[in-house]
């Protein structure tokens, strides 16, 4: 950024040009506020290399809580030797943008900043390292510091899927060692590990105090390698007396498969489908759009109504964007659609995020919506990737000098009634939690949440509370913890 003036001139013609241009991305925001901050300072006190001048532009330009954080204002610094102050008293480009975030531990727990915007470009196509299992982490029954493992998801076509892991399975340690709170981050935040299964045994009883976990002598070695994964992970059909049911297991908003879950709808619909089980309980969101598109091949009847809105801060509110509800997905053809007017969707709290929320509050003023499973995580905003362009949305002019990205919130996200997610998540209608004991095979209609869906189906009989074991959940590392993103494409 050489010289503010004539950065100031090519913003201008950068949203001229993005004016003509279909997106659905943030066009001329940029403008409001990065040209206004240093109007009257010398033009060449930052350095363009400068990752934490990037930073805090980028913030001050896009960041939807920017009214509540006093240095992000646009008179916050007189001169350049101020700014130049300000930032040197930060370590590293990750403490300033810490140090930005509204609320971080209750509000803003969901914008990010990536050192290297290749793992997040190739995580947002669906691309990843990944050994192919996601587990949960608990403490042993009756212990503060022993800890236990239980396999939650085993991705299709994966280096687990072809060793024949299951879900279910648990462990109690990896590389002989045992796992511990102590321990635990750093054993599996290794690219490669050995995993040491063991038994657990309730005991036949409903109570958690006198459950033991024991190791069983078997082992299996996992590496992480180069995976993409298809989020229509399960897309079946289940004959029942009386109706027709399609389970759908869809572990993220990814728009490069839109075509696969729109042929899922197509196989739905080819067979008849009258009921219909969408499982996002390992969904932690996606693509906005991506959400549309399904929340229209649920329904069909919709068809050029508000499914969903975006509004950003009072200073962006130009770019506020309704999302619709279509009959084509775009360069895509048309959608299979069902033209339900119920739908049942599964849950849990600490995976079911952003763009699954989205679908649940954005369907709920037009269809019956049942949830089972669990409260989900709460989180409305969106997000948008920001890189040290000219644009700040496009790699074209990207600064060569380093790799860093951010997604911070841009937008909040709400229904057609303008209702947000609660920032405490979404009620169930039907309480499932799901425990080690009750991990059964995905799709398998007595697994619990699948089977509490086709019990309301065929009675309309809904349990509260159900629960096997009380145990103490875990959070994983933070190199293992699962985003839950929804993203403007």
């Amino acid at each position: 950024m050489k010289n503010l003036k004539n950065f100031h001139e090519h913003l201008i013609n950068v949203c001229a040009v993005s004016k003509k241009i279909k997106t659905l991305l943030l066009t001329c925001i940029v403008l409001i506020t990065l040209t206004s901050c240093f109007e009257d300072m010398d033009d060449n006190a930052i350095a363009s290399g400068d990752i934490k001048d990037f930073v805090w532009k980028s913030m001050n330009a896009t960041y939807l809580y920017k009214p509540e954080i006093p240095n992000l204002a646009n008179d916050r610094f007189s001169t350049n030797d101020e700014y130049r102050d300000y930032l040197d008293d930060f370590s590293s480009p990750e403490d300033l943008f810490e140090s930005l975030k509204y609320l971080p531990e209750t509000i803003d727990r969901f914008s990010r900043i990536y050192p290297n915007y290749f793992d997040l470009l190739n995580s947002q196509q669906g691309t990843s390292l990944s050994n192919g299992i996601e587990f949960n982490l608990y403490l042993v029954p009756g212990s503060q510091t022993e800890v236990f493992g239980a396999i939650t998801l085993v991705l299709n076509n994966s280096f687990a899927d072809d060793l024949g892991l299951e879900r279910g399975q648990i462990f109690r340690a990896i590389n002989d060692e045992e796992l511990t709170t102590s321990n635990f981050a750093d054993l599996i935040d290794n690219d490669s590990y050995t995993l040491n299964f063991a038994d657990y045994d309730n005991n036949g009883t409903p109570e958690s105090a006198d459950d033991t976990v024991t190791l069983n002598g078997n082992s299996a070695s996992l590496n992480k390698v180069a995976y993409t994964e298809n989020p229509v992970h399960i897309a079946q059909v289940i004959d029942l007396p009386d109706a027709t049911v399609g389970y759908l297991m869809y572990n993220g908003f990814n728009s490069n498969f839109n075509d696969a879950l729109n042929q899922a709808f197509g196989q739905f619909s080819a067979e008849g489908v009258t009921e219909l089980v969408i499982d996002l309980r390992y969904n932690g969101g996606g693509s906005v759009q991506t959400a549309a598109y399904l929340g229209s091949m649920v329904t069909g009847q919709f068809t050029g109504q508000v499914y969903s809105k975006l509004f950003y801060n009072d200073n962006l509110s130009q770019n506020n964007t309704d999302f619709l509800f279509t009959n084509s997905i775009e360069g895509g053809g048309s959608i299979n659609s069902l033209n339900l007017s119920k739908v049942y969707v599964l849950t849990t709290n600490r995976r079911t995020a952003s763009a699954s929320e989205l679908l649940i509050n954005s369907l709920k003023p037009y269809i019956d919506v049942v949830v089972i499973g669990e409260t989900t995580v709460g989180k409305t905003q969106a997000s948008v990737t920001v890189f040290d362009s000219p644009t700040l949305f496009s790699l074209d002019g990207v600064n060569p000098s380093h790799t860093y990205a951010m997604q911070p919130l841009v937008a909040n996200s709400t229904n057609v009634n303008d209702q947000l997610v609660p920032s405490t998540g979404l009620l169930s209608d039907i309480e499932i939690t799901e425990t080690p004991s009750t991990f059964r095979t995905l799709g398998d209609i007595n697994e619990p949440l699948l089977s509490a869906a086709i019990g309301d189906i065929l009675t309309g009989d809904r349990p509260f509370g159900r629960s096997s074991e009380n145990l103490t959940l875990l959070k994983a590392s933070k190199s293992l913890s699962l985003e839950q993103v929804m993203y403007i494409d």
